[in-house]
């Protein structure tokens, strides 16, 4: 995905290009992913839910075959704000609390924040550097960006827009909805739980993310954030969606496999894990193949011909000389090399580093 983005970028300059990562652990993981990745997530989620896109959203199958948010997490989990609006310091912390951002002595990374004295710093995910923002009493007076680095100030601007850095909204309804899902699922805590604690307490547990679904009315597919778009599958997905479904089958019956099954087993030092079924959190394969079936879509070979003639385009990609032999050969210059290549290129062709 990177190599893409990065070559559409120098291709298409003019090209929006929206980046879906996977988080960075394993199915039914005791961590939660890089808040960074999150991040990365939230913006885009955040931006294609705003208005539809002409643009171009590169994802992998790990990313897309995982439920995502729905598109009220980001209608409901905004803060804006303008210079001479007022607004306490108590709705800034019951929102960073809500929409997952983390308390920073210095503000450096997407997600944090920081209070000091009138002055809040923030780095909401998406943005390019951190907003502080000086009060005056509840009224809003200035608002500087600055460099996270330096921590100097690098602009001015008349309002700012946050976003949620969690995939879970965090509050009284969410909770409640995930001791009740928690409870109907697994019954009752028994014994020492420390996820069902945590959550019970307002705390975040590391790997929380993987019973997203609990807290949630509903969760949807990136798919749902896109309906009319068409699909652009590489010649290896379907070997990684086949892999990707072993592996999520395969985590998840270990992790039921161990699950306490009495009150000894409960108790043992080792913390319960139990595992959400893999349709709530994860597409089955029935429903991804439903979901291509609706879909334009394109599939791409490295072959001269696919699998059917018919719909078959030759776009004209080749492999071109990587120099590998002028490289290990000392009676050839590898600059004369790539100099007599590139010429004889571009007597019949543009030529593009």
């Amino acid at each position: 995905m990177a190599a893409m983005s990065s070559a559409v970028r120098f291709f298409a300059p003019d090209l929006d290009v929206f980046e879906l990562p996977a988080w960075d652990c394993l199915p039914y993981d005791r961590v939660s992913p890089n808040p960074e990745i999150v991040a990365r997530r939230l913006d885009t989620l955040g931006r294609l839910s705003e208005q539809p896109t002409t643009g171009l959203i590169l994802t992998t199958v790990s990313a897309v075959l995982q439920r995502v948010p729905s598109r009220s997490l980001f209608s409901t989990g905004g803060l804006t704000g303008s210079i001479g609006d007022g607004l306490p310091q108590e709705a800034f912390s019951a929102y960073f609390q809500r929409n997952g951002y983390r308390r920073s002595a210095t503000v450096r990374e997407p997600g944090e924040f920081a209070f000091r004295g009138g002055i809040v710093d923030v780095f909401p995910p998406g943005a390019s550097q951190p907003y502080r923002l000086d009060f005056f009493g509840d009224d809003l007076e200035t608002i500087r960006h600055f460099d996270p680095m330096s921590q100097r100030t690098t602009g001015t601007t008349e309002r700012f827009v946050l976003g949620p850095v969690s995939e879970i909204a965090f509050d009284d309804a969410s909770t409640e909805r995930f001791r009740e899902g928690y409870r109907l699922l697994f019954g009752p805590p028994v014994g020492s739980d420390p996820l069902y604690e945590a959550v019970s307490a307002g705390i975040h547990h590391p790997g929380v993310e993987h019973w997203l679904p609990l807290f949630a009315d509903e969760m949807e597919t990136l798919f749902e954030y896109l309906p009319d778009a068409p699909v652009v599958l590489d010649h290896e997905t379907e070997q990684a969606v086949v892999a990707r479904f072993e592996l999520i089958d395969e985590f998840y019956e270990a992790r039921r496999e161990m699950m306490p099954s009495t009150v000894r087993d409960a108790n043992d030092e080792a913390p319960p894990y139990k595992p959400l079924p893999p349709d709530r959190l994860y597409f089955a394969q029935a429903e991804w193949e439903e979901c291509l079936s609706k879909r334009s879509v394109l599939s791409l070979f490295p072959f001269a011909s696919g699998p059917d003639g018919k719909t078959t385009i030759d776009i004209g990609g080749r492999l071109t000389a990587d120099f590998t032999e002028a490289r290990h050969r000392s009676d050839v210059n590898l600059f004369d090399a790539f100099r007599d290549r590139i010429s004889a290129e571009t007597e019949r062709k543009t030529v593009v580093f």
